[in-house]
């Protein structure tokens, strides 16, 4: 584990066995890994402090490597490899801009086998869900290339002689703060509109799950993107402090927990910094009477059990309207389905493991009943922190069950008399990222939506994420900042727009403006 490859080894120009940082697990077997270490100005390095930090596979419970825990000295090294970099890189016309991603685009398509089994590993996702997820990382990343096609400035001629234009100009150096449960996915939610935009990144991923980010360092450069555009400092919390407050890092993306974006958010924005800042959920699926059986009962489930529930989308709250017993029936049967270590992996560590558990516990001594139970869930050779599908009955809208993110494989029923009830219940909760009704009357269907306050909303889909080019981004708790952070919000977000007046005659007839 000490081996690190060079520079041109990095480049991905020499994929084969003998290359360390080519990850050939194919299979759910243990394997160690490389170390991984800061990458600036286009090499790696080691944490300025000498530090780092075990890398655990959940699914094994096992490190599978070490990871750098840097501090501010690698923020401002990494800094100064951006601003290095930035004039060429803001002067490269758009189009040539584009083309990296392009090729970013081929190198993942090309490795997608190699980049799902690493995800899968670090993180303990299925290979099936850590492929879908490479899978929409990629999609993140043709839209962004698709974005020089799209973000041409307006301009008219306001007056005689007199000609406004407006332009989206690089905000300079910027950086992103990527959460544990998708490594390559999430980073690539804010990669490619900023580096399209012509400015320079710095990525701290979650020190739990680093390797998704190191790939990708590799495969932009591979791609041609020039050393120092994009950079990557492992750490914990003070690198996002180190980040937070850098004076010369001007626009700031986090994905995480509704209590860190808060705090985050809040010490971006007090250095000046634009600050966009996604937090935590608590998402309700609304289920009426008339709902189809099959799809609702199937729909649900994978929503609800999906990447162990540890995804910000994950339904965590059925809200079932009055005579909807058949459909539980068939939803309690689907989930019973489920088989741990095949169909769902685990949660991510100890800590996550014992909140989870907790969450149950508590439920069931408060008088709910446990309709499928995912506690002392085993999977022979795999000591990992393992939770099956969980569901919960008879859940009262004030319990911790209700209320909280409990971030796992639980689903709470809390039964309501009607449609407003259950309404009432979604909008109480703070958050409102996302939110979903299942019928097969269009009439309910939208008042459903037009009423929940969530900026995400699905008609018999449990996982509304919307498809590029809309954009994600929740309301309430479940964001801090303005805007999306895909789609062409997300250009919006790291560039700022230049307004150009212009007058090149002198004007027989004037105006107040000639």
């Amino acid at each position: 584990m000490s081996v690190v490859a060079s520079p041109s080894e990095a480049s991905g120009k020499s994929r084969n066995s003998s290359n360390p940082l080519v990850f050939g697990a194919r299979s759910y077997d243990f394997v160690e890994y490389v170390p991984c270490r800061n990458w600036i100005g286009g090499s790696f390095r080691d944490a300025m402090n000498g530090q780092s930090m075990a890398i655990n596979n959940p699914r094994h419970n096992k490190a599978m490597g070490q990871v750098a825990m840097s501090g501010a000295a690698d923020i401002e090294a990494a800094v100064a490899a951006a601003k290095a970099a930035w004039p060429a890189w803001k002067a490269m016309p758009i189009k040539e801009r584009s083309q990296v991603l392009y090729n970013v685009k081929y190198i993942m398509q090309r490795d997608l086998e190699e980049l799902a089994w690493l995800v899968s590993h670090e993180n303990g996702k299925t290979f099936a869900e850590a492929k879908a997820s490479v899978e929409k990382g990629i999609e993140c990343v043709e839209m962004g290339a698709s974005l020089a096609n799209m973000v041409a400035g307006g301009q008219i001629d306001v007056s005689r002689g007199v000609n406004c234009e407006v332009t989206q100009e690089a905000l300079g150096v910027v950086a992103g703060i990527a959460p544990f449960n998708f490594p390559v996915m999430v980073p690539l939610w804010m990669l490619p509109q900023a580096l399209l935009g012509g400015n320079c990144f710095i990525l701290k991923p979650s020190e739990v799950v680093p390797y998704g980010a190191m790939k990708l360092a590799q495969i932009f450069k591979e791609a041609g993107l020039p050393d120092g555009v994009f950079n990557v400092v492992n750490g914990g919390r003070d690198v996002v402090e180190a980040i937070c407050d850098h004076p010369d890092i001007k626009a700031v993306g986090f994905v995480g927990s509704t209590k860190v974006a808060k705090l985050v958010y809040a010490r971006g924005s007090a250095a000046g910094k634009k600050m966009l800042c996604l937090g935590g959920a608590k998402n309700h699926l609304v289920v009426v009477p008339d709902a189809d059986v099959t799809l609702t009962a199937t729909n649900v489930v994978a929503s609800a059990y999906g990447c162990a529930g540890q995804r910000c989308m994950a339904a965590s709250v059925m809200l079932a309207v009055g005579q909807t017993q058949h459909i539980i029936d068939a939803m309690v049967t689907e989930a019973k389905k489920i088989k741990v270590g095949v169909d769902i992996g685990p949660v991510i560590n100890k800590d996550a493991y014992d909140r989870i558990v907790r969450y149950i516990d508590d439920a069931e001594k408060a008088g709910c009943k446990i309709l499928v139970d995912g506690r002392g869930a085993k999977v022979a050779g795999q000591e990992g922190y393992w939770i099956g599908p969980t569901v919960i009955d008879g859940v009262r809208p004030e319990m911790p069950a209700a209320c909280d993110e409990i971030f796992g494989p639980v689903l709470s029923i809390v039964r309501v008399a009607s449609v407003d009830a259950a309404i009432a219940v979604e909008n109480k909760n703070p958050y409102g990222n996302a939110a979903a009704v299942y019928t097969t009357n269009g009439a309910v269907a939208r008042y459903c939506i037009e009423r929940f306050e969530a900026g995400m909303c699905g008609v018999n889909v449990g996982v509304p994420v919307p498809r590029e080019p809309f954009a994600f981004g929740g309301w309430n708790n479940s964001k801090f900042g303005n805007g999306d952070m895909t789609g062409m919000d997300g250009f919006h977000f790291w560039t700022r727009p230049r307004k150009v007046t212009s007058k090149w005659t002198v004007q027989s007839d004037t105006t107040w403006m000639g």
